[in-house]
């Protein structure tokens, strides 16, 4: 995918599948997957206050672990799965466009801002198979915790694309993430938090948050 192809305009929603039904079923309102999620977190810690014995000490610590460990998958999963490599086939360029290359080329489709609500039921099901069967009983706990940083980075995205940075603090996710989409794909893979791309070297040098804050203001 080319850079610099953008098309800022929020009511352009672009068909990506030959089939009608398959493409409405690709497309949702952001309310729907976030509040499913932290009902779903919600719903995992009550389970494990009535289902298990651990502390609440033991519940938030795992909670935030979850959490923690929900910003590693968001990085890893941005920077190899959804950016196709140079030398990828084009099958494999063709599904990563629709994963994610299509986002690049219309970023305010507000539509395609999350995963749609079937394909949200079945990871949270796969998620919470896979974690109960590494982790048991801890798998509540850190599920929930991983489901509430994939709402939060829901938020976080569908914000920085569709309403207008703040003056203060948070400015920063707008910036970090407008560094991605219009000055470089191969920096800023964290969306709801930069831990990750300051750990693994993929966070900007101050020259270039500086030049694409500019362009922000601008």
């Amino acid at each position: 995918m080319k850079q610099g192809k953008a098309v800022p305009n929020n009511d352009v929603t672009p068909q990506l599948f030959k089939s009608k039904l398959i493409d409405k079923l690709a497309r949702t309102h952001i309310a729907i997957p976030v509040s499913m999620f932290f009902l779903y977190a919600a719903g995992l810690i009550y389970y494990t206050k009535v289902a298990t014995d651990l502390s609440n000490l033991q519940v938030v610590s795992l909670f935030f672990a979850g959490w923690l460990f929900f910003t590693f998958v968001e990085y890893m999963v941005h920077k190899y799965a959804y950016h196709a490599k140079l030398d990828a086939n084009e099958q494999q360029k063709k599904i990563s466009y629709i994963m994610h290359g299509a986002h690049h080329d219309y970023p305010k489709d507000k539509q395609r801002l999350a995963l749609p609500p079937l394909l949200s039921v079945v990871i949270g099901t796969l998620l919470l198979l896979i974690f109960e069967l590494v982790l048991d009983i801890y798998s509540f706990s850190v599920l929930a915790g991983f489901m509430t940083g994939y709402a939060f980075y829901l938020l976080v995205h569908y914000a920085v694309h569709i309403f207008r940075p703040p003056n203060n603090f948070l400015k920063a996710l707008w910036s970090n993430h407008a560094i991605h989409h219009y000055y470089s794909e191969s920096l800023m893979y964290g969306v709801s938090s930069p831990l990750w791309d300051y750990i693994l070297g993929t966070y900007p040098r101050r020259n270039q948050k500086r030049d694409v804050e500019v362009k922000i203001e601008g």
